[in-house]
């Protein structure tokens, strides 16, 4: 993980901080680089790890399908820390890694079904500023998904904007631990001139 980030790195400390390292070490292997970033304000630290856990336990959409949105999600804002923790979580939960490896190019890949690819260019339309969903593919994942699935599909993409965006802004990027499980992830795919900001 690059040593720069946007806002600098905080020491964590106390009972809640050991509690909160132990934690990461346990699920990731080390400290993940934004818990020490968003220490400086802990009421939006405690807000996004409750987002996290509480969205974690939504259960009417495919695990697989909402991977592949957070992953495509974090591809297209280029997200790299997103993309490194998304592969490392598809790993952990035994999710189809091989797939989830080619979601940054996924529209040149044959290797998803149509409602993944579905899923895939509802999370990039949802992406985009402004959104560019349609009314087609909206309809095609509802009879697909159901109500509850299609809401659920939307909240999560809507967070993975929400994380991906913040880590992008503050310069929270790729830690390793994908490469930790053998899963380096692939880069994203690159932006076309127009939609990167001038220096």
């Amino acid at each position: 993980m690059s040593s720069h980030t946007r806002v600098p790195r905080a020491e964590i400390t106390g009972l809640y901080g050991a509690v909160l390292k132990t934690f990461s070490r346990k699920m990731f292997g080390d400290v993940a680089g934004p818990l020490e970033v968003m220490w400086h304000h802990r009421p939006v630290l405690r807000f996004s790890l409750g987002l996290g856990q509480k969205s974690s336990r939504w259960k009417a959409c495919d695990k697989n399908l909402k991977s592949y949105a957070q992953m495509a999600v974090a591809a297209q804002i280029g997200c790299t820390f997103c993309l490194d923790l998304g592969y490392f979580q598809a790993h952990d939960d035994g999710l189809d890694v091989a797939k989830a490896r080619q979601v940054p190019r996924w529209r040149e890949s044959d290797a998803f079904t149509p409602l993944e690819r579905d899923v895939l260019e509802y999370a990039e339309a949802m992406t985009q500023t402004p959104p560019t969903v349609t009314d087609a593919l909206s309809a095609r994942l509802l009879g697909r998904l159901g109500a509850a699935g299609m809401v659920e599909l939307t909240a999560w993409i809507a967070l993975a904007n929400q994380f991906a965006r913040t880590n992008f802004a503050l310069g929270i990027e790729a830690q390793g631990f994908a490469a930790s499980c053998g899963l380096p992830p692939l880069p994203p795919r690159a932006l076309p001139d127009s939609a990167v900001p001038a220096a």
